[in-house]
């Protein structure tokens, strides 16, 4: 198991989101941790993210992980089974469409067409790991432009 210190980051503009999405990449998690309080304008994810920035060598290392979106107005998603909490969905990225400065949409897209879009008054996300790594099962892997499986980085 690693021992490097759990990842924690902010995010407060449209160029703080690459980071958040690439520490993000193929964080898998259930509907059932996915979790809106309209009256916090909250919106809080639990996911077990790959450690991207972990051992090179092997499968890598995940941890569970929490994403917190504050500002947001509503949520609307597109291919996600509501009521489905065992549903199990990963994660490919973050990002931002601007609308009435500072606010706009966060879309979180994951594999297979779902997608989250949460409009939020301005960009107010925080990430950080809450618990100690452990082993994964396999290193994430994508198809490259070919259509080909990629090279595990």
């Amino acid at each position: 198991m690693s021992s490097e210190r759990a990842l924690r980051l902010i995010a407060q503009n449209p160029e703080d989101l690459p980071v958040l999405s690439a520490a993000l990449q193929d964080a898998a998690g259930t509907l059932g941790d996915f979790q809106y309080e309209p009256k916090a304008r909250r919106f809080t994810l639990a996911l077990n993210r790959y450690r991207w920035e972990g051992p090179a060598r092997g499968r890598g290392e995940r941890v569970r992980a929490a994403l917190q979106i504050g500002s947001v107005l509503s949520v609307r998603s597109q291919r996600l089974k509501q009521g489905a909490r065992d549903a199990v969905v990963n994660l490919l990225a973050l990002s931002f469409e601007p609308g009435e400065a500072p606010g706009g949409a966060l879309i979180l897209t994951f594999s297979g067409g779902g997608a989250l879009r949460l409009e939020v008054e301005c960009i107010d996300a925080a990430l950080a790991d809450v618990s100690r790594p452990w082993r994964a099962m396999a290193r994430p892997g994508h198809p490259d432009a070919s259509g080909g499986k990629a090279a595990p980085s």
